[in-house]
């Protein structure tokens, strides 16, 4: 299967600037989106009928928003919109999302390609606010313990996880393009966002790094400043991490990026990961 991730900026304006000649070229299996900032009966009528799309909006109009879209040949099974954290579902107080978290989290399970998508928004942050920070850091908290109680239960018509998505964090120094005026002091590269990669990766797989090894980038994310693209002065913020089994399945990760900065239809570029079974 033929999976994409990629942070539209708006799938309105991506749309307008050449999401769709992407998506007949890229001809996924199953694209995963996030900052789609649109109601669903918009966005589906964007991605086209060849699939199916679901979608969880953002509380906050005009925020946030991200999408599982999945070839009409697979039917999908149950959709979770939302953090669970893993939480007992008679605690309804305590499963209710606080708004800022809304249009961040969708799980779609499609039992005839084995696997639970996540497409998952991940707050930025500002290294200076603490009010921004410690929302930040209380999502990272839910996203951890959503992703262990994926793990803890697999049904044996879906052994797999592929959770994809900006996670607005880097990894290592050969995620992004300037480490050393950026580490510790940019939201995306303190060592305390850092360190809830590293606790993700114990048990997951970062798949696209596991192919490409130990090169530098290749980046998702270029700032809209200066030359940033021109340059390829870039982030890796966008990921798919996958449980173990499903990782030693892939065999080619790239990176559609645009070949000259006016041709971008976002600031993200679509990371797309070939498995094979």
């Amino acid at each position: 299967m033929l999976v994409a991730t990629v942070n539209v900026n708006g799938i309105r304006a991506a749309a307008r600037k050449g999401m769709g000649e992407w998506i007949e070229a890229a001809d996924a299996d199953v694209i995963l989106l996030q900052e789609v900032r649109a109601p669903e009966e918009l966005v589906a009528g964007l991605i086209g009928d060849r699939y199916h799309v679901v979608e969880q909006a953002s509380a906050l109009k005009g925020r946030a928003g991200v999408a599982v879209a999945v070839k009409t040949e697979y039917e999908l099974g149950a959709v979770r919109r939302g953090l669970q954290a893993g939480l007992e579902p008679d605690d309804a107080g305590a499963l209710a999302e606080p708004a800022v978290d809304t249009g961040r989290w969708i799980e779609v399970d499609v039992p005839e390609l084995g696997t639970t998508f996540v497409s998952a928004y991940l707050h930025s942050g500002v290294a200076d606010n603490a009010e921004k920070m410690a929302a930040k850091y209380s999502h990272l908290d839910r996203v951890t313990l959503r992703l262990a109680a994926l793990r803890a239960e697999r049904p044996a018509d879906l052994p797999h996880v592929l959770v994809a998505g900006d996670f607005n964090i880097v990894h290592t120094p050969l995620d992004i393009k300037n480490w050393k005026p950026n580490h510790n002091k940019t939201a995306g590269v303190l060592d305390s966002e850092i360190a809830y990669l590293d606790r993700w990766f114990a048990d997951y797989v970062d798949t696209q790094r596991a192919l490409v090894g130990e090169a530098q980038g290749p980046y998702t994310w270029w700032s809209q400043r200066g030359k940033a693209f021109d340059n390829d002065a870039g982030w890796r913020i966008d990921y798919q991490m996958t449980t173990p089994d499903l990782a030693a399945l892939a065999v080619d990760a790239r990176v559609d990026r645009a070949s000259q900065y006016d041709m971008r239809w976002s600031d993200h570029a679509p990371l797309v990961v070939d498995y094979q079974d």
